[in-house]
C-alpha cells in the first residue's frame, strides 16, 4: 500500500512528489504519457515560484538551465506601467522552458524516492475511509491513502470523483508552435511582420525561442472538436498565412499545440480521500503565464499538510485548510487572466476599457498591486476558522518572508529546505521543546531581532507565517493549531 498515489506527472504532481518525500512518505506518480511531452506550454517562473525553489534548495540548478528578465513595467494585457521594486531577492521572471522544469522537478523528486511511472494511466478508483483503490489502465490495482489528481484539465480523477467544473466554456482557440524557419524571410522583417499584425491581432506573435528555433503563436481557424488531436503543420501554416500574409517558411516543427481561453474552477478540491491540485483544480487562458506557477504552489501549500496525515500528527481541519487557502488563489487567478482576454478584444468597448486601465496602471499604487498579485508575491492567506486577525499586532500570519539575513551569515531559506516548521527567535526566551521533531528553532542574532520583522516569526513548513510576537501563551497556541500538540501529549 502507497501512502499516496499522484495522477499526474507534471509540474504539480512532481512538486508534489518531492515535497511528500522529504517526509518519507511513500509516493507513486503515475503519468499516461511514455516520454516527457516536449512541448513548450510554459516559459517562466514568478518571483514566488522563484522563492519556492529557493526555500528548498533547488534555485542554483534551475538558473542554471534559465535567464533572469527584469520584471521592470509588468506587463498586463500587453499593458506596461511604471517599474516597481518588490520585497523579494527573487523580484524577476526566471525564463525557462516547461520541458526543462518538469525534467528538473523529476530528477529532484527521483532524488529524494518517488517512483514515478510513465506510460501507465488511471482508469477507475473506489475510495472507502481509510484509502482508495487505483485501478490502471492495464487492470492492474494499487491502493494507497490518498489520492491527488494533477492530472491537467480533463482530469480522470476530478471527473470519477463527481467533483463539478463549471465556468467559461473556450471562445477562442490560439495554435503554439516551435519550428524551424527556411531562411526565406529575414529576422527583420519577420520581426517588422509580427509587429505590425499585433496592431491589430494582440494574440498573434513569432520570435527566435534559442536553439535554432522559433515559437510562434496564432489564432486557430475554429475551436477543435477534439482539443487531444494536435494541430498539423499545415493547419499551422494555413493561419500564419491568414493573419500574416505569409507562414515564414516554418518546418521540422519541435512540437505545435493548441490552448483555449476556456475557465473553469473546480467546485471543491477534495472528495473524502482524493484531492486536486494545478490544471485539475483550475483552467484559465495563458495571459501573465500563471498557469504552471498556480500548480507549483498548490503543490507547496498541499504537500506538508498531506505528509502530516501521513505521519498521523495533522491537527483537525489542516488537509482541508488546502482548499480554504488555495481556492480563493486560484479564483483571483481567474479573474486576472478573464480581465487580460477582455483587454485583448479589438472590439470598442474592451478598448476604451483598455485605454482607461492602462492610465491607471501608470498610477505607481495600481501598478504595484497587480505586480504583486501576478508575481504571486502579494498572496496572504486568511486565518483559519476560529483564528482572528486582531491577535496579529505585526501584520504577518498568512505572509510570506523574504529571504532575510540573520546576522550570523546564514539567510532565512537556507534553514527551509527540509520543509519543516522553524521557529524565529529573536528575544532568545521562547522554546518549543515539545516540538522539536516538528519545528526547528533558531535564534537570530541582532539587537532584540533587528532582522525579523517582530520579536519572534513562527513559519510553516511552506515559508507562509503562522504567528509573530514574543507571548508565550500565543506561540503555543499557534504550534497546537499547525502542529498539534507537543510529543507526549495525546494527539
Amino acid at each position: 500500500m502507497h501512502d499516496v498515489i499522484i495522477a499526474g506527472g507534471g509540474p504539480a504532481g512532481l512538486m508534489l512528489a518531492a515535497e511528500l518525500r522529504l517526509h518519507d512518505v511513500d509516493v507513486l506518480v503515475l503519468e499516461r504519457e511514455a516520454q516527457p511531452n516536449p512541448a513548450v506550454r510554459s516559459l517562466g517562473l514568478h518571483a514566488r515560484s522563484v522563492e519556492v525553489l529557493a526555500l528548498r534548495g533547488l534555485l542554483d540548478r534551475f538558473l542554471e538551465h534559465g535567464q533572469r528578465y527584469p520584471a521592470a513595467g509588468r506587463g498586463f494585457a500587453g499593458l506596461e506601467g511604471p517599474a516597481v521594486e518588490l520585497d523579494s531577492d527573487h523580484d524577476y521572471v526566471l525564463g525557462i522552458p516547461q520541458p526543462t522544469t518538469d525534467r528538473l522537478l523529476a530528477e529532484r523528486a527521483a532524488e529524494l524516492g518517488a517512483e514515478l511511472r510513465r506510460g501507465v494511466s488511471l482508469d477507475a478508483f473506489e475510495q472507502d475511509a481509510d484509502g482508495v483503490d487505483v485501478v490502471l489502465d492495464g487492470g492492474a490495482r494499487l491502493r494507497a491513502r490518498w489520492l491527488v489528481g494533477c492530472d491537467g484539465g480533463r482530469s480522470t480523477v476530478r471527473r470519477l470523483a463527481g467533483i463539478g467544473f463549471p465556468g467559461e466554456a473556450a471562445s477562442t482557440e490560439w495554435l503554439l508552435g516551435e519550428v524551424e524557419l527556411d531562411g526565406s524571410v529575414t529576422p527583420e522583417e519577420v520581426a517588422r511582420i509580427a509587429a505590425e499584425v499585433r496592431r491589430v491581432h494582440r494574440g498573434f506573435g513569432i520570435g527566435p525561442a534559442g536553439g535554432g528555433l522559433h515559437r510562434a503563436v496564432v489564432p486557430a481557424a475554429s475551436l477543435a472538436e477534439d482539443r487531444s488531436v494536435p494541430p498539423t503543420l499545415e493547419e499551422f501554416r494555413t493561419q500564419l498565412r491568414a493573419y500574416a500574409g505569409t507562414d515564414f517558411g516554418v518546418g521540422s516543427p519541435r512540437s505545435i499545440t493548441r490552448f483555449t481561453d476556456a475557465t473553469r474552477l473546480a467546485e471543491r478540491y477534495r472528495a473524502g480521500r482524493v484531492l486536486l491540485a494545478g490544471d485539475a483544480a483550475h483552467v484559465h487562458p495563458p495571459l501573465g503565464g500563471q498557469g504552471l506557477n498556480l500548480g507549483l504552489q498548490d503543490a507547496f501549500d498541499l504537500g506538508w499538510r498531506l505528509a502530516a496525515d501521513v505521519a498521523g500528527w495533522a491537527p483537525a481541519g489542516l488537509v482541508d485548510g488546502y482548499e480554504a487557502e488555495r481556492r480563493p488563489v486560484a479564483e483571483q487567478v481567474l479573474r486576472l487572466t478573464r480581465a487580460q482576454s477582455e483587454l485583448l478584444s479589438p472590439e470598442p468597448g474592451p478598448q476604451a476599457v483598455r485605454q482607461l486601465v492602462g492610465e491607471l496602471m501608470q498610477l505607481e499604487p495600481v501598478a504595484r498591486a497587480l505586480a504583486e498579485r501576478i508575481s504571486g508575491l502579494g498572496i496572504r492567506y486568511a486565518p483559519p476558522a476560529g483564528d482572528d486577525r486582531d491577535d496579529d499586532p505585526f501584520d504577518l500570519v498568512g505572509r510570506r518572508m523574504r529571504d532575510l539575513p540573520l546576522g550570523d551569515g546564514r539567510r532565512l531559506f537556507d534553514l527551509t529546505h527540509g520543509g519543516r516548521g522553524l521557529l524565529l527567535d529573536g528575544t532568545g526566551t521562547l522554546e518549543a521543546e515539545g516540538w522539536t521533531e516538528r519545528v526547528d528553532r533558531v535564534t537570530v542574532a541582532g539587537d532584540d531581532g533587528s532582522a525579523l520583522p517582530a520579536p519572534a516569526v513562527l513559519l510553516r513548513p511552506d515559508g507562509r507565517v503562522a504567528w509573530a510576537g514574543d507571548d508565550t501563551a500565543s506561540l503555543v497556541r499557534a504550534l497546537e493549531r499547525w502542529f498539534a500538540a507537543p510529543t507526549g501529549a495525546p494527539l
